[in-house]
């Protein structure tokens, strides 16, 4: 009789049966020394993060307001929308802190574009090194234009590559409920919105900022690319986000007061977030001014808890399915979710901040 650790049988492959290949990707600080982090791009960061802060601390009475492109495909038009942004940001700053949104990374249900860091190039080459640098890149440039970027903490390793040009993170609706991003969003030094579930749950999100307020130990890697423990101390700047669910909005004041309620309930100081779009306008990007409209007359009839809006943007309106010839792209209009047009960005933006000019200086009083 043999033995079984002597056995004659060929051993079948157990390890990486379904993988093809490793590709060595260039390590965070590899990426960090060809796109190095300037004088310029660090003061913006740090001045929106205080900012920020501020606000979720009730120490600047202002609301701020995350608007762009539902993702980021032509860092080109992405720049020409940010230029723009910068422009109506300053001309609005005593009211509204605008934050662009710069999201690289898109979850998805079942296949499509990724996202830029994915396949930059969109013909499923899937060059994640190149997207990498180039997005850090593009961060770069928009911050070392004065503005503040913030964007959706997704792939638990882009942190370490991209986290130093973010001033805002969002956690989405997908992945609220996910020990790793709870864990992820512990040690981000930027304060950061948890969405309600797709299903609208409010608690799942609630549960999501109380575990990020606590330290963790998780497995991450360092800035060499090396596996490592990663430790962290908790964020205290988690707060809720109303995107909506199972098709229905959850905006109104019932709703937003209901949240309120439940986050008080858990110790939890009450800053909401309201994003006008996803169930909250019922996926029409048409509805978002309506969604903004009412938000704002909730704060200007004496609401205290609402501290922030997001908005999706381009410079086109609508979207565009990724055509085979690249050339034929629309410039400045979505290839994921239908955005609102630049003009009709600036009209609801300008119409938030003549509203909430008088209300917002004794808001907090």
């Amino acid at each position: 009789m043999n033995h079984p650790d002597k056995t004659n049988l060929a051993t079948p492959d157990i390890e990486n049966v379904n993988v093809i290949d490793f590709e060595v990707m260039p390590s965070p600080e590899e990426i960090h020394e060809r796109v190095p982090l300037t004088s310029e791009a660090t003061r913006t960061v740090m001045a929106a993060r205080e900012t920020l802060r501020n606000i979720l601390d009730r120490r600047d009475n202002r609301l701020f307001v995350v608007l762009g492109p539902c993702s980021i495909h032509d860092p080109v038009a992405g720049l020409d929308y940010a230029r723009r942004l910068k422009k109506l940001a300053e001309q609005v700053s005593d009211t509204l802190f605008l934050v662009m949104r710069v999201y690289f990374e898109k979850p998805r249900t079942t296949t499509g574009w990724k996202g830029f860091i994915n396949d930059p190039d969109m013909d499923d080459s899937f060059r994640i090194d190149k997207g990498m640098q180039q997005a850090r890149r593009f961060l770069r440039d928009v911050a070392e234009l004065g503005l503040a970027a913030g964007t959706e903490a997704l792939d638990p390793i882009s942190p370490q590559y991209l986290g130093d040009l973010i001033a805002w993170t969002a956690i989405g609706a997908r992945t609220t409920e996910s020990q790793t991003h709870r864990e992820i969003s512990s040690g981000l030094s930027t304060p950061v919105g948890f969405k309600n579930g797709t299903n609208g749950d409010v608690a799942i999100a609630i549960n999501a900022i109380l575990s990020a307020s606590q330290p963790h130990s998780f497995l991450g890697i360092n800035g060499q690319g090396h596996s490592a423990i990663v430790r962290t101390r908790g964020n205290r700047y988690g707060h809720l986000v109303l995107r909506g669910g199972d098709g229905r909005p959850n905006y109104d004041t019932v709703s937003v007061q209901m949240a309120e309620q439940a986050l008080r309930k858990a110790g939890l100081t009450p800053n909401i977030v309201v994003d006008c779009s996803h169930a909250n306008s019922y996926k029409n990007p048409e509805l978002q001014p309506l969604v903004m409209a009412d938000v704002v007359n909730q704060v200007r009839f004496g609401n205290r808890s609402l501290i922030g809006m997001m908005i999706e943007s381009n410079i086109v309106a609508g979207n565009q399915a990724i055509p085979q010839d690249r050339s034929q792209l629309k410039y400045g209009c979505s290839v994921t979710d239908a955005c609102i047009d630049w003009d009709s960005t600036e009209a609801m933006i300008r119409n938030a901040a003549e509203i909430l000019r008088a209300v917002l200086p004794t808001r907090n009083a």
